[in-house]
């Protein structure tokens, strides 16, 4: 299962806008091979610890809200949309669905890595499932060095193993595609 977390309006800027084009190229070739897409959508509910503990309060406008235009297509077709109020996307819903698909591996994809991205690999990781991480179609917003301190946790957490690039885990040289297994 592929995970676009989060690619949404109120998350594009300069340090994240490059990395829809590689985001759309990765969606539509998951959906060619058949394979399964959840999106998430974050939403920042007033209160929240974002609020409270960082006084960020972004996210809160449906504008803002809204899954970037060049993926509303694939939404539709997705096996679902996960709203959250944090970040990871193992909510109650996700979880369920995981568990109701037996899905075994996830693959990431998204904004922000050093966030959600990077707490979603690690509660999937808590939870028994395998995940992976597509490099060159995940971005912070905070720019490239957080993408790459990302990256850095999740190699030495996750194993360095389940991170990749696009090509490879399409080409079947690693991920959970290796040797053309779904």
């Amino acid at each position: 299962m592929l995970v676009v977390v989060d690619v949404q309006a109120g998350f594009i800027n300069e340090h994240s806008r490059g990395v829809v084009p590689f985001v759309v190229r990765l969606v539509k070739a998951w959906v060619a091979l058949g394979q399964p897409l959840v999106l998430t959508r974050f939403f920042n509910p007033p209160d929240s610890p974002y609020e409270q503990i960082t006084g960020w309060t972004g996210l809160r406008s449906p504008e803002e809200q809204h899954i970037v235009d060049e993926l509303d297509p694939f939404a539709k077709a997705a096996a679902a949309v996960i709203d959250k109020p944090g970040s990871s996307a193992f909510t109650q819903e996700f979880s369920a669905l995981v568990r109701k698909a037996n899905w075994t591996d996830i693959v990431l994809a998204g904004i922000d890595t050093d966030a959600c991205v990077y707490d979603t690999a690690l509660a999937a990781y808590h939870s028994g499932v395998r995940p992976w991480i597509v490099t060159d179609a995940c971005a912070s917003t905070g720019g490239p060095e957080y993408h790459e301190a990302a990256l850095l946790l999740a190699g030495r957490n996750i194993n360095r193993r389940n991170l990749l690039t696009t090509e490879s885990l399409l080409s079947g040289k690693g991920g959970p595609l290796e040797g053309g297994a779904a």
